[in-house]
């Protein structure tokens, strides 16, 4: 017999997929905020910047090999998860081009590496870090959130994640653990990945055949917008970490990469949020029209509010967060964290406008121009800033280029007259 009541019964699913994500952000984000304060300490500025520079460049394969399936793949799952040969079809479809696009990946990363003295100075660390790519290929995140069933592979990696921050405390002592550090976090990640495909296999009955050439271009075709719209998104998040390395010390890096990190933390939140209803969004879109609308309106106070405490939170207590999970080596990226504090809520908004309403109503090519040309003014940004400013440059343009993706996607929205009133009222 159920406990929900009554009235949440129709948001059975959502209830279920919001509980596994938020506990699969546990593993994503507080446990690494548990290990923060101490990794730190132990490794200092200068080599938690170098893991964090290197985990930034490794971001731009992992994007080249994901092509945008966490979103595409999903909301093509979501619409076909009642159809067991679609389903398997579409899966092998994406684990080929997956794999197909790692190994090209890896011949460009080896090719960098090897060449360009910068890389092959810390090549053991790069190298390492690669491991974060193939964990990413194998890891069907795509596929169960389409099919509104997280809670399967959240308890995998709740438990190798749980494992790995014993490991580090066990293990890392000193400044020289940092490639240790390395391995340990990318191999539980490959795991995670493979965990993942064989419980795909086996619960959901995903039988694995080659792809025809035919099968791999439409798939290729049909996620080209949300690839793009992914490369530029990279653009203005995890490339400022790698841009801020080019141009400032290892320290500085650190100093930036820290506080990046308590603010990512805090809003873990609205991460669960975003993935849990981005599934329905795309079955509502497709139903019907109305509850679609009925329901993004509902989703936008609720981002609104969360995303504004957050940031309230972090403005006014990011010298004392700082230095409670960072310590004293650490003192600038106080400074960082409250420039960024307006983050949580500037997301919560362009998510909402963009992710969950746009791509779900078919405007890939809409949102994939607002996302470019806010990559190409946040790179803009950049070369003015970090040269001059470095990591208060840094966080002070991802802060402008956010505040323009989340005007742009509103102003579209209002164009389209999709949520508001001619009045402007979202009521």
């Amino acid at each position: 017999m159920s406990i929900l009541p009554e009235k949440l019964k129709p948001y059975r699913s959502l209830i279920q997929n919001f509980t596994s994500l938020s506990f699969l952000q546990i593993a994503n984000y507080l446990f690494p905020l548990i290990v923060l304060p101490y990794v730190v300490r132990v490794l200092g500025p200068a080599k938690y910047g170098l893991i964090n520079f290197a985990a930034a460049f490794i971001a731009y394969f992992n994007l080249i090999s994901d092509y945008g399936f966490n979103l595409s793949g999903t909301k093509e799952v979501s619409i076909i998860r009642d159809d067991k040969e679609r389903l398997s079809k579409t899966f092998s479809t994406i684990i080929t081009i997956k794999l197909l696009l790692s190994i090209i990946s890896f011949l460009v990363f080896i090719s960098i590496v090897y060449f360009i003295p910068f890389f092959k100075e810390n090549w053991e660390v790069y190298l390492l870090s690669y491991g974060f790519v193939i964990g990413g290929v194998l890891f069907p995140g795509w596929f169960y959130q389409g099919m509104e069933q997280m809670k399967y592979i959240t308890i995998i990696q709740v438990f190798v994640r749980s494992i790995v921050t014993v490991l580090i405390f066990i293990l890392i002592k000193e400044e020289n653990d940092y490639l240790l550090l390395v391995l340990l976090n990318s191999s539980a990640q490959i795991l995670i990945g493979a965990a993942g495909l064989v419980v795909a296999g086996i619960k959901f009955k995903i039988r694995f055949r080659l792809p025809s050439f035919e099968e791999i271009k439409i798939q290729l075709k049909s996620g080209w917008n949300i690839f793009q719209s992914m490369i530029a998104i990279n653009v203005y998040t995890t490339s400022n970490t790698f841009v801020l390395g080019l141009f400032a010390s290892e320290t500085v890096v650190g100093y930036f990469a820290a506080a990046d990190k308590i603010r990512m933390a805090f809003q873990g939140i609205q991460s669960v949020l975003a993935q849990t209803v981005f599934p329905h969004v795309n079955k509502l879109a497709k139903e019907s029209h109305q509850k679609f609308v009925f329901f993004i309106k509902k989703l936008l106070k609720l981002e609104t509010a969360v995303g504004f405490s957050i940031s309230v939170i972090l403005f006014l207590f990011s010298y004392q967060l700082t230095g409670l999970i960072l310590g004293n080596k650490f003192a600038a990226s106080g400074e960082l964290l409250r420039i960024i504090s307006v983050l949580p809520l500037l997301i919560s908004l362009s998510n909402v406008f963009g992710i969950q309403t746009m791509i779900p109503l078919g405007y890939d090519r809409a949102f994939n121009r607002v996302i470019s040309s806010s990559a190409l003014l946040h790179i803009i940004l950049l070369l003015v800033l970090v040269p001059e400013y470095f990591a208060v440059g840094t966080s002070v343009a991802v802060v402008i280029t956010e505040f323009v993706v989340t005007l742009l996607t509103f102003l579209f929205v209002v164009r389209k007259k999709i949520l508001f009133s001619v009045s402007g009222s979202c009521l």
